[in-house]
């Protein structure tokens, strides 16, 4: 999806809104496969009025989730094909990366340098052994870990939306509504992951 064409961002802002159920997923991802997270490229154009809408977008995360992995058995949320993540490992790692989230909202707010470095190699969600928990407890701790950003910014100052740092992989900078839309992706990015490896089950 470009953001190159007028208008493009609002289709890009609401995508998390449209994109609900698993048949909508399962359009999304039967025609192409999930792209390379690290390969992805950004360009932030939109206005900064449209922050209310991705505060949204990312408050209902949690419910998109909880949709999209309910009633699946265990065996197959837990498979790792190629050793790779299952889908509900790729369900904690969202609940990995909220500390993070938090973290660059403190880094506006303090009116840091950079925002804070995420480990690139994923080491706490590698190390976490996801699949041994409840998908349950994952659920619900990510929904209470995504209340606090949602509800943080709620209380800031409009004006920080504007505010611009350094992402420290991207080497470009990005303003606090940026990196909301940034999250938002990646929030998208494991959904989509999440059914492409459970929709095999039909």
């Amino acid at each position: 999806m470009s953001f190159h064409t007028p208008g493009a961002h609002l289709s890009v802002l609401h995508y998390g809104n449209i994109c609900t159920s698993r048949a909508q997923f399962r359009c999304r991802t039967s025609m192409n496969r999930v792209p390379i997270w690290f390969e992805r490229k950004f360009e932030f154009t939109f206005p900064v009025e449209m922050h209310p809408n991705l505060c949204a977008r990312l408050r209902g995360t949690p419910a998109r989730l909880e949709d999209l992995v309910r009633g699946f058995p265990r065996d197959l949320l837990t498979r790792k094909p190629q050793e790779k993540w299952s889908a509900q490992e790729h369900a904690g790692h969202l609940l990995d990366l909220e500390s993070l989230w938090m973290a660059r909202i403190d880094d506006y707010v303090a009116g840091r340098d950079a925002l804070t470095a995420a480990d690139l190699t994923n080491r706490k969600t590698h190390e976490a052994n996801h699949n041994a928990r409840s998908l349950e407890e994952i659920l619900k701790d990510f929904r209470e870990a995504r209340l606090r950003p949602v509800t943080r910014l709620e209380t800031i100052d409009p004006a920080l939306f504007a505010r611009s740092m350094l992402h420290p992989r991207l080497k470009q900078p990005m303003r606090l509504l940026d990196h909301l839309h940034f999250v938002a992706e990646h929030d998208d990015h494991h959904l989509a992951w999440i059914w492409e490896l459970l929709k095999a089950s039909g």
